[in-house]
């Protein structure tokens, strides 16, 4: 209760210090005159899901990512496939993806209170702050104000970073969505909450076994994939917590992936990782910074976009 009432203050302090606050057209108190529950309706919605299923907090953060990384922050990743259309939603890099749910669910009581106000986009983009604040990470508030896109197909999930990018790939990749190698770092730091499923790591645990990987780590990873594709492996020790663990887990040689492992063994970042696994504090830091840069990636405005009624489908 005492968290709640804390969290509530924050984000009055938040909106009260970020009112005049613009991001390409977005705005900190951009629901306050229109739908002033806007906030409290998706945080609840998101809270009551995690209490009845903690894993979804990963499912939820990774979902703003995979819709941001694609066509901008517009909620593409919410419709679903037509005859005429394969989504996003159904590439095999997104059928992985949880929390759709949990988006309905507010979308639904947001449409109650207030029709036609608040976006999918600007839903997906709150869950997720919720859900690292719920998982025990830090507190941050995020302008306001998408409007959902209307394109969603399979063929652009290709800008999708895969698991098998080494270092230089990924700083390149995330370089051109204009983060710089820190913020990329701090990003992947999202693997603090989650798991990976066998098929996107197995290439690790060929004949000749990753020489990044820890070789006692490789052995447990080959007996846990031995029942299947599908099998999931924690990123790391604390898979519902929100945490600088995945960090020391790669000082360790124990990174899942490629592309986390890949941030230590490359000196081009490895100082970065070193850095957030010995202070939590400024990971943190880097991380809410980096998540609110991330929500405003190529936001549409104006006619460019619109308020969909349903989140699953264009008006």
């Amino acid at each position: 209760m005492v968290i709640a009432k804390l969290f509530v203050v924050f984000l009055l302090l938040q909106m009260m210090s970020g009112f005049v606050f613009r991001a390409k057209g977005l705005g900190m108190g951009y629901y306050i005159m229109s739908c002033p529950m806007a906030e409290l309706i998706v945080r609840n919605t998101v809270t009551r899901a995690l209490q009845a299923d903690p894993t979804l907090a990963a499912g939820l953060i990774r979902m703003h990512f995979h819709d941001c990384f694609i066509e901008g922050c517009d909620a593409s990743i919410l419709l679903d496939s037509t005859k005429d259309n394969t989504a996003e939603k159904d590439s095999p890099a997104n059928l992985s993806l949880r929390g759709y749910e949990v988006i309905d669910a507010a979308k639904a009581e947001l449409e109650k209170k207030c029709p036609g106000v608040v976006s999918c986009a600007d839903i997906v983009a709150m869950a997720s702050t919720y859900a690292v604040f719920a998982a025990g990470g830090p507190v941050y508030d995020i302008p306001k104000g998408r409007k959902d896109g209307r394109r969603s197909k399979i063929e652009d999930t290709r800008n999708l970073p895969p698991p098998t990018l080494n270092a230089s790939e990924l700083i390149t990749m995330f370089g051109q969505h204009g983060f710089t190698a820190q913020e990329m770092v701090a990003l992947s730091g999202a693997h603090t909450l989650g798991v990976a499923r066998c098929s996107s790591f197995k290439n690790r645990l060929s004949d000749t076994v990753d020489p990044d990987l820890d070789s006692g780590f490789a052995k447990q990873l080959t007996k846990t994939c031995s029942a299947g594709d599908n099998v999931e492996q924690p990123f790391d020790a604390t898979r519902n917590n929100f945490d600088n663990v995945y960090f020391n887990g790669l000082q360790r040689k124990a990174g899942v992936l490629t592309s986390d492992q890949t941030l230590f063994a490359s000196a081009k970042t490895r100082n970065i990782v070193n850095g957030y696994a010995f202070n939590q504090a400024m990971f943190f830091l880097d991380f809410q910074q980096a998540m609110v840069k991330m929500s405003t990636l190529d936001v549409k405005e104006g006619s460019k976009g619109e308020i969909r009624t349903n989140c699953r489908k264009m008006n």
